[in-house]
């Protein structure tokens, strides 16, 4: 059983060795995952803290498995819903939208975005980041190549979102599969457009430490799923790096499970689950 101290002894054991701080992450989420760490290596505590300290190939190898989020195409398909008919149409008027993934995993919401700002003849106006501190998974949002029988049924999540209008369901959009990605059944493989993948500009990024590092204001910032594993006060300091680095009006999108709590939600209005930035 993994204690609260050894979380510690291992959050220590990464920052000595590296430039990683997990200080402020929840220590529920983060028990469960030495756990992990521990049975998958199959060592102990004692074992995993000198590895880290000698290995450092290894410690990037356990920075990636502690990491490592999940997602899928169109996930939560109400959000993207909201995300076309409320949201980004008040965007198409700008010259130049700018788009920020933070916490991007392997990439499937970037290529989500990229298909809808296409469909809504916005994607020459966009310019789209996505950052995550994993590098295998930056990689792997790169490639955009992803196992089809895992992600069959999140093309559902495409057709609810690209193919439909909740608001007149007689209104059909013939899209076809083929338009954004090639499958490949006896591969298992789903790979996104060549056009897709040149679009969004991929970097290393680390929320606890390294700001905005694109020098550039948004006007929407898609953040979903990963603050819920951080406690309050890093949360809170997360919350501010997006604020700060959005347009007046901006938008903040967080994950469904995920609000922002305290001082922070005074720089936004939440409204149908996104978080619009105040006017001072």
């Amino acid at each position: 059983m993994v204690t609260n101290e050894d979380v510690q002894r291992f959050i220590n054991s990464i920052q000595a060795a590296s430039t990683y701080d997990f200080t402020d992450y929840s220590e529920r989420s983060f028990k469960r995952r030495v756990e992990k760490l521990l049975v998958d290596n199959g060592i102990d505590l004692n074992q995993l803290t000198y590895k880290l300290s000698k290995d450092k190939v290894f410690l990037e190898k356990v920075v990636r498995d502690i990491t490592v989020n999940t997602t899928e195409l169109f996930r939560d398909p109400e959000m993207w819903i909201t995300l076309r008919y409320q949201i980004l149409p008040k965007l198409k008027k700008n010259k130049s939208i700018f788009i920020w993934h933070a916490g991007c995993s392997s990439g499937q919401e970037i290529y989500s975005m990229l298909i809808l700002l296409n469909e809504m003849g916005m994607l020459d106006q966009a310019k789209v980041f996505a950052t995550d501190i994993n590098s295998e998974m930056l990689e792997k949002s790169k490639a955009g190549v992803y196992k089809y029988r895992f992600n069959l049924g999140y093309l559902d999540n495409f057709d609810k979102v690209i193919r439909e209008n909740p608001y007149n369901f007689e209104e059909k959009f013939d899209v076809p599969y083929e338009k954004y990605f090639d499958i490949d059944k006896v591969k298992d493989t789903i790979t996104m457009k060549q056009f897709l993948r040149e679009k969004a500009v991929f970097r290393k990024h680390d929320l606890v430490k390294d700001g905005n590092i694109f020098y550039s204001k948004f006007d929407l910032i898609l953040c979903r799923n990963v603050i819920i594993y951080f406690n309050n006060n890093l949360q809170n300091r997360v919350i501010d790096l997006f604020g700060n680095s959005l347009y007046r009006d901006g938008f903040l999108i967080l994950g469904a499970h995920e609000s922002i709590l305290g001082q922070a939600s005074n720089s936004f209005d939440r409204t149908k689950g996104f978080y619009k930035k105040k006017q001072f």
